[in-house]
C-alpha cells in the first residue's frame, strides 16, 4: 500500500474555511473589540498541544469525522447558525489532524478541542437565548439581593425599579462576550492545572457558572452604585472598570479552585 503523503493543501483549505465562517455573518463587527479576542483561541490550541508529535507514516483523514464535519457545515449554512459551522470546522480539523498524531499528542489535542470551537463568534451571533437568560436571572438576583436589605424593588422582566431608580438590564449586560473570553482563558488555566486528570471535564460548567456569577455581581454592584452615588457615576468609568475588576476577581477565584482540585487529586492518587 502506498503511504498517504502529507501536503500543505489541508491546512490551507482549513484556513480559508476559517476565514469564510468569520465573514459569513459580519454582525460581530459592531462588538469587534469584545469579539476579536476569540482569535487567540487557535494559537492557544497550537501552543498548549505542543509537541505535536507526528506518526512516522502519514495516515489518511478519518472518513467518519469528515462526513460528520460536512453534515454540520451543511446544517450551519442552512440554518445560519455559526455554532454548527464552528463544530463542523473543528470536526474537519480533527478529522484531518488526529490520524497524523502520536498517542500522547492526540490525547492532548482531544482535550483542547473546546478552543477551536471557541475561535468563532458564535456566542455573540447565536447566543441570544443564553444572553436573555443571563439578563433575566441577573435581574431576579438583583431584586432578591436588595429585598434582603428591605429596599423596595419592582421587577418586570429585565426592567427594575429600585426605590425610585429605574434600571434596565440591557442586552449589553448579557455577559456573552465575557462568557467567551472566560471560557477561553479558563480552558487554558484548567488544562495547565488539570489537563491530565478526570477533573478537567468538570471545569467547563464551572466556568459558565463563574461567568454568570461575575455578571450578576456586576449588575448588582452597578445598581447599588447608581442608587448610592447616582446614575452618572454608575454609567461612567465605573461601569467598565468595575465590571472588569469583578471579572478578574472571579477568574482568580476560579484559578485558585482549579489548583485546589489539582492538589486534591494529586494527594488522593496512589
Amino acid at each position: 500500500m502506498t503511504p498517504h503523503r502529507r501536503t500543505l493543501w489541508p491546512p490551507i483549505l482549513l484556513f480559508m474555511g476559517f476565514l469564510l465562517i468569520w465573514i459569513q455573518d459580519t454582525a460581530w463587527i459592531q462588538s469587534a473589540t469584545d469579539t476579536l479576542p476569540a482569535l487567540a483561541a487557535l494559537p492557544l490550541f497550537i501552543w498548549l498541544g505542543k509537541p505535536w508529535d507526528l506518526n512516522p507514516i502519514p495516515r489518511p483523514p478519518s472518513a467518519r469525522l469528515l462526513i460528520t464535519a460536512l453534515i454540520l457545515l451543511a446544517a450551519g449554512l442552512l440554518t445560519d447558525l455559526t455554532l454548527l459551522l464552528a463544530l463542523g470546522w473543528t470536526a474537519l480539523l480533527w478529522g484531518w489532524l488526529s490520524p497524523q498524531l502520536g498517542d500522547e499528542a492526540k490525547y492532548r489535542g482531544k482535550r483542547l478541542l473546546i478552543l477551536p470551537i471557541m475561535a468563532f463568534p458564535w456566542l455573540l451571533l447565536d447566543g441570544h437565548p443564553v444572553g436573555w437568560w443571563f439578563r433575566l436571572s441577573g435581574a431576579q438576583a438583583t431584586q432578591w439581593f436588595f429585598n434582603l436589605f428591605e429596599i423596595n424593588v419592582l421587577r418586570r422582566g429585565t426592567l427594575l425599579l429600585v426605590e425610585t431608580l429605574p434600571v434596565d438590564v440591557a442586552p449589553a449586560c448579557s455577559g456573552l462576550n465575557t462568557l467567551q473570553a472566560m471560557l477561553i482563558a479558563g480552558t487554558v488555566i484548567a488544562f495547565l492545572e488539570l489537563g491530565k486528570g478526570p477533573m478537567y471535564w468538570f471545569c467547563l460548567p464551572l466556568l459558565i457558572l463563574t461567568t454568570w456569577l461575575a455578571n450578576t455581581l456586576r449588575i448588582i454592584t452597578i445598581t447599588g452604585t447608581a442608587l448610592r452615588h447616582g446614575p452618572d457615576v454608575a454609567d461612567g468609568i465605573f461601569h467598565t472598570i468595575g465590571g472588569w475588576v469583578i471579572l478578574m476577581l472571579m477568574f482568580l477565584i476560579c484559578t485558585g479552585l482549579f489548583r485546589l482540585m489539582a492538589s486534591g487529586h494529586t494527594h488522593s492518587s496512589p
